[in-house]
């Protein structure tokens, strides 16, 4: 079954997380079939820039705990989409939770619907949003980063623009996409490269330093007892015992 989807509209190429079944839950698979579908479009000289939507209500609810990928995977993931030599635009039409919100701080621009809502909810599993990380926080407001991330707490569009995970929101998201990516088929191809290059080099920079350590604690708190009792929990729909 295939799990990404791909279509093509002067120019841009759009790559829609399309398993729907599991609110886009971040599987080995389906990180597998991503990578290799932004390998395909940065390649591809037909391409100016990536649209990364999603089917149904959710875009990505983060790792798929029933088959989650390797944190050096999702580590590379992330990495591969802020080094794509071409722009990658988030479009967001429902939720996002936990690592899904890596994928859209990852991205070059982002965009979403204002009913859209999102949630670091990894504490609320007994672990930590390790790994996404790297993209997040050069690029967020560490006071809503250290509200989000510590309470699980869920925030609205509007919010999201605010503390800078978010680019735009608009009730009509493809309305606001519609200047962003009349933009970009604009811009010369090789000036989109350097460009991403400079605006991305302090990401980057977190990636080198950090990418090891955030991959060990991710692989640590999986692997811990808190986590088994939350993840069970989550799975059985009832609160883990730590909650008071």
């Amino acid at each position: 079954m295939t799990l990404i989807a791909r279509s093509r509209d002067r120019a841009v190429e759009t790559l829609s997380l399309d398993a729907p079944h599991n609110r886009n839950a971040l599987s080995a698979a389906l990180v597998g079939e991503l990578a290799d579908a932004l390998t395909d479009a940065g390649q591809d000289t037909g391409v100016r820039a990536i649209v990364l939507t999603h089917t149904g209500n959710t875009f990505s609810a983060g790792a798929d705990l029933k088959d989650p990928p390797p944190p050096e995977a999702l580590v590379a993931l992330l990495r591969q989409i802020i080094e794509l030599p071409k722009p990658v635009v988030a479009r967001v039409t429902g939720h996002v939770r936990a690592g899904g919100l890596g994928l859209l701080a990852a991205c070059d621009i982002a965009a979403a619907a204002t009913d859209a809502t999102f949630a670091f909810t990894e504490v609320r599993i007994g672990v930590a949003p390790a790994v996404i990380s790297l993209p997040l926080r050069p690029r967020t407001d560490p006071r809503a980063l250290a509200r989000y991330y510590l309470t699980g707490e869920r925030f609205e569009a509007s919010e999201a623009v605010a503390t800078g995970l978010l680019t735009t929101c608009d009730s009509d998201v493809d309305k606001a996409l519609d200047p962003i990516l009349d933009g970009l088929r604009r811009s010369a191809p090789d000036a989109l490269a350097e460009t991403k290059r400079l605006l991305t080099a302090r990401v980057l920079e977190a990636f080198d330093r950090d990418a090891a350590d955030l991959t060990a604690l991710s692989a640590r708190l999986f692997s811990s007892p808190q986590a088994r009792e939350g993840m069970t929990a989550f799975l059985e729909r009832r609160d883990p015992a730590w909650v008071v």
